[in-house]
């Protein structure tokens, strides 16, 4: 470890010598490298994290340039994956730093393959499934996870630590109802460093053994407010996570074939049987053009773009309902 390059970090108080040797040992697990997860993974690799492993179901796009600070206009006009591009910007800022991508899309099993060694998960998700998911595996193996949302100009940040906090079901009820998107009503840029920086600077904390209190952090940068709360005693005796018996529900759901991404006007659709290979050979067959890259296949197909990744998933774009995906499907395949 070059002591050099973190000097001021470790002259700070609350990290010093100690506290940076731990961050070098450290193994995080980024779940959604979109806006929130491409800051978080520039700021621990600045920060000096042994390894980080980075996981996410898509592919960059223009529109994502304005606030993944990660990624280039080039990465966007290859539809590179965004782990792909982001694990090359990463390395070039530091190459000590052991970086695992996964272009997948996250559920049980992954977790289970992926995680359970994991210092610390991070949250930079953009649906509500998913953190339900992460809050029963976090809890199931006794694993800090910190939460973190954007949407407009607001910004929210929570982190759980079983054995010390309630658990994200416990906090749930007191939480505002949120329905918003940033594909739906958008979001800017200091929304987006305002909770980065509130769920690095538990992460700095939990990694390196100081006390991070129960506290929900809530505001609005463009209107100047921001709140505080704690929940230390919001635990619920009965909850199915985090309980006197608990049974992590969340765990035994099972994946849908198809699926709405929030607020993306998409549907997801995963056949494991349909390799790349064979869809190649039916879309020369029927005369369908189509791009191509070493991660995914992009083409149209009666109205709709679609594009194809290794695992066997398609996101459906221009389309919202599970059913129109149904149909589709059995259109274009049988």
């Amino acid at each position: 470890m070059d002591n050099n390059r973190y000097s001021r970090q470790i002259l700070f108080k609350g990290i010093g010598q100690k506290g940076q040797t731990l961050i070098a040992q450290a193994h995080v697990i980024i779940i959604g490298m979109g806006a929130l997860g491409s800051h978080l993974a520039e700021g621990l690799v600045r920060a000096g994290i042994g390894e980080l492993t980075i996981v996410d179901r898509d592919y960059i796009e223009e529109s994502n340039l304005q606030r993944q600070t990660l990624y280039s206009a080039n990465d966007a006009v290859e539809a590179l994956p965004k782990v792909i591009a982001a694990k090359k910007a990463l390395q070039a800022i530091s190459g000590d730093v052991t970086i695992h991508t996964f272009i997948e899309q996250v559920d049980y099993a992954f977790l289970e393959e992926h995680s359970r060694e994991v210092t610390l998960i991070l949250d930079a998700t953009d649906n509500f499934d998913t953190r339900m998911l992460i809050n029963d595996f976090a809890f199931k193996y006794n694993i800090p996870w910190i939460y973190g949302g954007v949407v407009q100009s607001t910004y929210v940040e929570a982190p759980f630590i079983p054995g010390e906090t309630p658990c994200f079901n416990c906090l749930l009820p007191q939480l505002p109802a949120i329905n918003l998107t940033c594909d739906t009503v958008g979001v800017i840029q200091p929304a987006v460093t305002m909770t980065t920086s509130l769920q690095m600077k538990d992460a700095l904390k939990i990694i390196t053994g100081n006390d991070v209190p129960a506290k929900y952090t809530y505001g609005d940068i463009w209107n100047g407010e921001h709140h505080v709360f704690g929940f230390s005693r919001m635990s619920d005796n009965d909850c199915l996570t985090c309980g006197a018996e608990p049974t992590f529900p969340q765990l035994n759901k099972q994946a849908h074939e198809y699926a709405s991404l929030c607020g993306r006007d998409t549907v997801q659709y995963q056949n494991k049987h349909i390799s790349q290979e064979m869809l190649v050979n039916f879309l020369v067959e029927n005369n369908i053009n189509y791009k191509k890259n070493d991660y995914l296949i992009m083409f149209r197909y009666d109205g709709y773009r679609l594009v194809n990744f290794h695992d066997g998933r398609f996101l459906i774009h221009n389309m919202s309902q599970p059913s129109e995906a149904a149909k589709l499907m059995n259109k274009l395949f049988g």
